[in-house]
């Protein structure tokens, strides 16, 4: 079950505008990188369905999350279909994101009052996934789709569209400035934010250093605006 309803999540999203995604087969440096997430101040974290038995190794972090960190909301990233949707709202998922609109998706998760943010490249596409139920709309690929000016252009008619794009989103400050500016609801960042090289060096305090700037930075891009 679920430690944070679908409005939780979407407020979580709002609040932080950031959302660190993440995959790898170890639990344990998983564990590792979520935490030092958590210790630079994100509140919500995505781990992505990349490889055998990720199911299994959400399982363990999600558990240790509730454990050590109950204020972070963790969900997973790259579900493409209602199976896998359901397996891993099983093990504890806030919330789920996907890199397609899958309708029997939708259902699922509504059932069980989910978060679920489909990806969409049109303005049909995030329209249809708002009747589905989405409160936040992934756009994905972010930079190939169309960019800031694509969140821009979908804000000019839909206001109340809350979106979040992932891919060709950096941590620098002109990058996040563009999309913030748009009017992106939060966004979402993988390796950019946790690079290989953290990981490999096992730096983890880069990370939370890392995690800790790109927040302070969001921050002063609202501020301002």
């Amino acid at each position: 079950m679920a430690n944070f309803s679908r409005i939780e999540v979407t407020l979580l999203m709002k609040e932080t505008g950031l959302v660190p995604v993440f995959y790898h087969p170890d639990a344990e440096i998983a564990k590792k990188v979520v935490k030092a997430c958590y210790d630079g101040g994100a509140r919500i974290f995505e781990f992505t369905n990349r490889g055998d038995f990720a199911h299994e190794v959400f399982a363990v972090i999600c558990k240790y999350a509730r454990k050590e960190m109950p204020s972070m909301a963790m969900g997973v990233g790259s579900v493409i279909d209602a199976p896998t949707t359901a397996l891993f709202i099983q093990l504890g998922a806030d919330f789920i994101v996907s890199p397609l609109l899958n309708e029997e998706m939708a259902k699922v998760c509504n059932r069980r009052k989910i978060s679920w943010s489909p990806g969409c490249g049109t303005m049909s596409e995030i329209s249809r996934a708002e009747e589905l139920g989405a409160e936040v709309v992934k756009i994905f690929p972010g930079k190939q789709v169309g960019g800031p000016q694509f969140v821009s252009a979908i804000k000019g008619p839909c206001p109340w569209s809350s979106i979040m794009p992932t891919g060709g989103v950096d941590p620098s400050e002109e990058n996040l400035r563009e999309w913030f500016q748009a009017g992106v609801h939060c966004v979402g960042m993988g390796s950019k934010l946790i690079t290989k090289a953290m990981i490999t060096k096992g730096n983890y305090k880069a990370l939370s250093q890392k995690v800790s700037e790109t927040l302070g930075t969001i921050r002063k891009i609202r501020d301002a605006s």
